[in-house]
């Protein structure tokens, strides 16, 4: 089963103007190594901040483009990960295992695991041809889907 792992930010942490230590990104690159060498990783980057977003919203028949930052929005995600693991406990005891933030330096971050939907989990509602046609598509690398 697949995982997407998100680190959160909050607007005030992305107001903050700092260069994280060296040593944060040494930590960060060892535990996305741990995830390679151990085969779960299946993709993972860092998101720029907020306020290069933009917020599309539907309704009415139409779409209405809204730039960021969002002063509404309590966290956003900063960063994200998709595992490849055999259970939900895998999946937490990974999530544990980020060394974000630092230790000992005050702050405190949120990781969120959700489990990303296989085409089976929709059952009889989604006809079988769509998903034959939704695993061709990731046999070709396309990873929408499950």
């Amino acid at each position: 089963m697949r995982y997407m792992m998100t680190i959160m930010s909050s607007p005030e942490n992305e107001a903050v103007d700092h260069t994280p230590d060296p040593a944060v990104f040494e930590a960060m690159a060892a535990y996305n190594e741990q995830l390679i060498k151990s085969g779960v990783l299946l993709a993972g980057d860092g998101l720029a901040p907020a306020s290069e977003a933009t917020r599309i919203t539907f309704g009415d028949g139409g779409a209405t483009v809204t730039d960021g930052p969002f002063a509404e929005a309590k966290e956003f995600i900063a960063g994200y990960w998709v595992l490849q693991v055999s259970s939900h406990e895998e999946a937490v005891e990974w999530a544990k295992r980020c060394p974000h933030p630092p230790q000992g330096d005050g702050t405190e971050t949120n990781l969120i695991l959700r489990r990303i939907l296989d085409t089976d989990d929709f059952g009889d509602e989604m006809p079988q041809h769509l998903k034959e046609r939704e695993r061709e598509l990731r046999a070709r690398g396309y990873a929408h889907g499950g």
